[in-house]
């Protein structure tokens, strides 16, 4: 999920994202799901870097046009998995967890940059300032409990089995209803919508923690 933002920076940013930061987000999964024992990502030619095994077309030409999009799912077979339920989550986390390394490796530089008072083009480090910012977007919209984000699995994970055998099929049959409603329909006060919030209430700070300033001041 990006925001939309039609300047040279911000189309930069979605390029690199798309070639750099979907894959490595992709990635993260397989090798995690491989390294707790499951093949499938591996078989299926995407424990790779090689952004042409997950880039989604679609979602990739939507990141451009309207700001939001997606790589392809990287497929995991939950049964082969060591550690049930807590296995699965962390291969869900290790998503989310390599757009926070992309978010501080990008931050790094952003830092120095605005420390030093260097003289850099506007491009720059408006571009530096947007990769860090689209990464942590990444993370916190990845993070939310509501299927079939990353942050459902978590959930599932930290539920005792009972709750979970009951929830589970609810939120996997309705979670995409459900996730369109926190994204789109200001239903919180002053016109917010849930999502929303939690971005600025997450995303904001770290980006804030990141790089020194707040977002939009660098």
């Amino acid at each position: 999920m990006l925001l939309f933002n039609p300047s040279i920076e911000a189309l930069v940013a979605c390029a690199i994202i798309v070639f750099i930061g979907f894959p490595f987000h992709e990635f993260a999964h397989a090798m995690a799901a491989f390294q707790l024992g499951d093949s499938t990502a591996k078989l299926f030619g995407r424990l790779t870097l090689d952004p042409r095994a997950h880039i989604d077309p679609m979602g990739a030409l939507l990141v451009f046009l309207a700001g939001f999009g997606w790589a392809k799912p990287t497929p995991v077979n939950p049964y082969n998995l060591r550690g049930g339920r807590n296995g699965e989550a962390l291969v869900a986390l290790a998503g989310p967890l390599s757009n926070l390394v992309l978010a501080t490796v990008f931050a790094l530089p952003l830092r120095y940059i605005l420390t030093t008072r260097m003289d850099l083009p506007a491009l720059v480090v408006n571009t530096l300032a947007f990769l860090v910012f689209i990464n942590l977007l990444l993370m916190v919209f990845n993070l939310i409990p509501i299927p079939p984000l990353d942050g459902s699995k978590v959930l599932f994970a930290l539920l005792d089995r009972q709750t979970e055998m009951r929830w589970r099929p609810v939120l996997e049959q309705y979670g995409f209803v459900i996730l369109i409603v926190a994204v789109f329909l200001p239903i919180l006060p002053g016109q917010q919508t849930l999502v929303g919030i939690v971005i600025r209430e997450v995303a904001y700070p770290l980006f804030d923690l990141l790089a020194g300033v707040p977002f939009g001041r660098q």
